[in-house]
């Protein structure tokens, strides 16, 4: 609902680095964290613009230099935007990875990437982190997963230990 507005007062990315955290606010105020992300968007375009000459980079390494960006964020854009394969780790992917057996009880976010890269063809990691997140959004949902009705029940660990 924000973005509309934003993008024409700011259509490109030196325009953004050009205005104040103050000035973006006034345009974002309705969202979340309106004060941290009016810093993150102004600073994100003037290290976009200063380091890698506007251009929105490729590697996840390189997109976690910019403000407000994290190893979650980096990740999505990468197989999003880019269509290369990467691992986005949100709560969804977390859990699900977890309970259906596809990680051995990761301890976190990164080590639950690692894991799923190390074992999902790359060719498939760029959808990946969607199926499992929608699986865990309308399937294997926190509180009441759905076992009964699952596709892959028959290979779900959390299944064959209940």
């Amino acid at each position: 609902m924000v973005t509309p507005a934003l993008f024409e007062a700011y259509p490109t990315p030196e325009l953004l680095s050009k205005a104040t955290p103050e000035e973006v606010f006034e345009y974002i105020k309705s969202v979340s964290y309106p004060n941290n992300k009016s810093k993150h968007l102004v600073g994100m375009s003037q290290v976009l613009m200063g380091k890698f000459g506007g251009i929105v980079p490729s590697d996840v390494n390189d997109l976690q230099q910019l403000p407000g960006v994290g190893r979650k964020t980096a990740n999505v854009i990468t197989s999003v935007v880019f269509d290369k394969p990467a691992m986005a780790v949100d709560t969804h992917v977390f859990r699900v990875a977890n309970r259906i057996g596809l990680t051995e009880k990761s301890k976190s976010p990164l080590a639950t990437e690692k894991e799923l890269i190390k074992n999902i063809p790359e060719v498939h990691l760029s959808k990946a982190h969607h199926w499992l997140i929608l699986h865990g959004r309308y399937v294997c949902t926190a509180r009441n997963p759905k076992c009964e009705s699952c596709g892959i029940s028959p290979w779900c660990k959390n299944v064959r230990n209940s």
